[in-house]
């Protein structure tokens, strides 16, 4: 007999969802970054912005958590890095796989190969380190837009979590 509460109860407003425990950690300040921190607060997520660039950690949502230095992520923390062309892209990943966080991503085009590769290989950071890291991240929608990036990439974390695919089979 399972405890939690029925999804439709909860769709419903019947009753309250649990408050689970789960971080977002997006980094580098970008348009995609504002999306992903103010939707992820509305999932419930704790909203972080690593921002190692003092200048331009001033651009977050109101409520979200904005750091400067590496956070360390714990086994309930997705982190998704939003600029695949910040110098510091390796030395920003190569922290977050050193960390039990439970899952690393970086967004950019899957027609082109990942900088962080190369970067994370320069770091010398071991090949199944490397293979952790997610590219591309979030559900296949055609995304074009901040927003939208921000919403694909939110619901395949989701899915993830919830150990399902994505998409329209149940």
């Amino acid at each position: 007999m399972t405890t939690e509460p029925d999804a439709c109860a909860v769709a419903h407003g019947e009753v309250e969802e649990p408050p689970a425990e789960r971080t977002l950690v997006a980094v580098f300040a970008s348009p995609v970054a504002r999306y992903l921190l103010r939707y992820a607060a509305d999932l419930g997520y704790r909203a972080v912005l690593f921002e190692p660039d003092e200048a331009r950690a001033t651009d977050a949502p109101e409520g979200v958590e904005v750091r400067t230095t590496a956070p360390a992520p714990g086994p309930d923390a997705d982190v998704v890095v939003t600029d695949h062309h910040r110098p510091e892209l390796g030395t920003v990943l190569q922290a977050a796989l050193a960390t039990p966080t439970r899952w690393v991503g970086v967004l950019g085009n899957p027609r082109h190969p990942g900088p962080h590769v190369e970067a994370l290989r320069a770091l010398g950071v071991a090949e199944p380190d490397i293979a952790r890291v997610h590219r591309p991240v979030g559900l296949n929608i055609g995304s074009r837009t901040p927003a939208e990036i921000a919403i694909a990439t939110l619901a395949g974390l989701v899915a993830d979590r919830n150990g399902r695919p994505g998409g329209f089979e149940f």
